[in-house]
């Protein structure tokens, strides 16, 4: 049997996900409000344990491992998300969605708030996937590099097109062929996330901003820019600007970056590196400008007038948190048939509405625009063509890329 090597964390990985427990994106806004628990540091220990072990992949690196489809007899589904990632009502007791959905499919679903970090949630689930076992979930949500990593793992399913109808006619432009999952055989995604430039237009007294260049090499802001704890975001933003693809990178270009990066750390311009704590930096005012992630930025405008950002004309960085169907599912049929629910128009409306992430669902906002106005028309939520237009991936990384990639980003920002 040929084999394979084990997905291992390097120091510099642990400690990127110390920091996300602390203050990565997971902090502040609704997804991840609850993901710095107090499980977090057992989590890590436990971590660290488990990749010592070398656990393999589960034999292949394509092509998850069914079981017996229950779904014809067993009306259930269970679904593992992120902490407030879904639609609740005004009491907090309900969701609208999900109810609908078991109102009219008579398919109850199990939902639970229990993916609180991206490497965690993969340190409780791989042993049994490794050992090709149920994990007793027929459908995750997990970002896209930890997506890809369990794809090129084999932990996942296939997925039965011929039972989501919705998901491929209605699936954005923009999200339909990332290059770890081409045409999207074993994913969909949920939501997306774009990184953006923020501002606080009171602190910039006047200053233009429009650029990462601005960001880093205008001396009327030195000492008060803020770059991300997360280094897709970070590095792939200052790669747009640098004029190079972050879909396309080379170690050489990485390198490049971090120089650049490095440089504006050493004469001050920089601030700080943070996670999602520079809301409170951006709303006071010690930030005049940062890297942030869109979905903050609008809750943030709502109580803070002087907030704002630009895209920049090089592009800003696209990431999505995704849908996928673990191996031994037992309902896998009945996960298909809630991922493409997601994809009709009024539910996804109805989700966007209360989430207020990217929609990944093409022809959503006239539906949106009847829940609430402002949000169709907010390009953060449902980008315009030409908002798409200047999306960019960061580019999956191999188990080797992420290990020194992580390491230099952790001596960049003192982690």
């Amino acid at each position: 049997m040929e084999q394979y090597e084990p997905d291992r964390l390097s120091p510099a990985q642990v400690a990127a996900m110390r920091r996300s427990f602390r203050n990565g994106r997971a902090a502040l806004s609704r997804r991840s409000l609850l993901r710095a628990s107090a499980g977090g540091a057992l989590a890590v220990g436990g971590l660290g344990a488990l990749s010592g072990c070398g656990i393999p992949a589960a034999g292949q690196t394509h092509g998850g491992v069914s079981a017996e489809d229950h779904s014809a007899k067993e009306k259930v589904i269970d679904f593992s998300n992120w902490p407030e990632y879904i639609d609740v009502d005004d009491s907090g007791k309900h969701r609208p969605t999900l109810e609908a959905f078991a109102k009219r499919t008579g398919i109850q679903v199990k939902y639970t708030e229990d993916i609180n970090d991206n490497d965690e949630f993969f340190g409780k689930v791989q042993p049994q996937l490794a050992a090709g076992q149920d994990t007793g979930r027929d459908l995750i949500v997990v970002t896209d590099w930890l997506a890809a990593r369990m794809i090129r793992l084999g932990y996942v399913q296939k997925l039965d097109a011929s039972n989501l109808p919705h998901a491929f006619a209605n699936l954005s432009d923009q999200f339909r062929s990332p290059d770890w999952d081409p045409g999207r055989a074993y994913s969909y995604p949920w939501q997306g996330i774009s990184t953006v430039i923020a501002y606080n237009k009171k602190a910039l007294d006047g200053v233009e901003v429009k650029s990462v260049s601005d960001l880093l090499d205008n001396p009327k802001l030195k000492g008060r820019v803020g770059f991300l704890t997360e280094m897709r975001d970070s590095i792939g933003m200052t790669m747009l600007d640098m004029g190079k693809d972050p879909a396309k990178f080379t170690g050489d270009d990485y390198d490049a970056v971090i120089a650049r990066l490095q440089k504006a750390v050493d004469k001050g311009q920089i601030r700080r590196f943070t996670g999602n704590d520079y809301t409170s930096d951006l709303t006071k005012g010690d930030f005049a400008a940062c890297v942030a992630w869109a979905g903050d930025i609008v809750q943030l405008q709502a109580d803070s007038p002087d907030v704002g950002y630009v895209i920049p004309d090089s592009g800003y960085v696209t990431s999505t948190d995704n849908m996928l169907i673990p191996n031994k599912a037992r309902h896998k049929t009945n996960a298909e048939r809630l991922i493409d629910y997601y994809y009709e128009l009024e539910p996804a409306a109805e989700l966007a509405a209360y989430i207020n992430y990217v929609s990944p669902v093409a022809g959503v906002q006239p539906y949106l625009a009847k829940i609430d106005k402002s949000a169709a028309d907010n390009p953060l939520i449902i980008p315009d063509k030409a908002m798409q237009a200047k999306s960019h991936a960061f580019r999956s990384l191999s188990s080797k890329e992420e290990t020194v990639y992580q390491q230099k980003f952790a001596k960049l920002t003192g982690a």
